[in-house]
């Protein structure tokens, strides 16, 4: 006797919404890749799988997003659970959507170029194939959550920059301006950042000092009680 033999089964896959941040346009853009096969064969996707039969659902996101980057050990969250009956016209399937932050720079573009994988801008988003826009957008949200209580931005930045660039990172979260006094003091009154001896100079006469993220300090001030809080709303 075979157990749950008279349930239908259905398919399970994941989707991944990859983030990233680009320095110099100062925007979060999202790795998109043209979808090989049908349906919807040649639209703009999310990355993703179906999940295979010895693998758990955080396994293959990772499989996923290694494929298409090269990379591992990546900031990688789950998202939500999409299983509308219509939204895979090809097959009933149940997506788990994950979202990722990833420095672009890291990426292995060649395996991303025989991938199809390009990164769009979120303020310029193309139209997206099944529900991939409703992903995006609840990522988007938890984004913006998130780095309010925790220092996830740094998985977005180089391991040194300056606090002008962690700025615009923020606005770009945002998208809009944000008090640069104020957000200067609050950073810097938490103590997790070092300031390095080596200056910005590329984008200013003057320069601007790099910093780095500690990332053993915050765990210490965290066991010990310690709540992060930039919020700049």
């Amino acid at each position: 006797m075979v157990l749950y033999s008279k349930y239908s089964k259905h398919l399970v896959a994941v989707d991944s919404i990859i983030f990233g941040y680009d320095l110099l346009e100062k925007e979060i853009k999202l790795l998109l890749v043209k979808r090989s096969f049908n349906p919807a064969k040649g639209k703009w996707s999310l990355a993703g799988g179906f999940v295979e039969g010895d693998e758990s659902l955080d396994l293959a996101a990772c499989r996923v997003l290694s494929n298409l980057t090269g990379l591992r050990k990546v900031y990688m969250k789950q998202l939500h659970c999409y299983g509308d009956v219509q939204r895979d016209p090809g097959a009933r399937v149940i997506s788990c959507a994950y979202w990722a932050l990833i420095k672009i720079k890291d990426i292995d573009h060649e395996l991303s170029k025989r991938n199809s994988a390009h990164w769009r801008s979120i303020n310029r988003l193309p139209e997206l194939i099944f529900d991939h826009k409703i992903m995006v957008e609840k990522a988007l949200a938890e984004l913006r959550m998130q780095v309010k209580i925790k220092p996830v931005g740094f998985e977005l930045l180089p391991e040194k920059f300056t606090l002008v660039q962690l700025l615009d990172l923020y606005e770009a979260i945002y998208r809009k301006s944000i008090d640069k006094r104020n957000f200067r003091k609050k950073i810097l009154s938490m103590d997790i950042l070092e300031k390095l001896d080596e200056k910005e100079k590329e984008t200013s006469k003057k320069g601007a000092y790099y910093y780095r993220f500690i990332r053993e300090r915050y765990k210490k001030l965290v066991k010990n009680g310690f709540y992060f809080n930039l919020d700049v709303s």
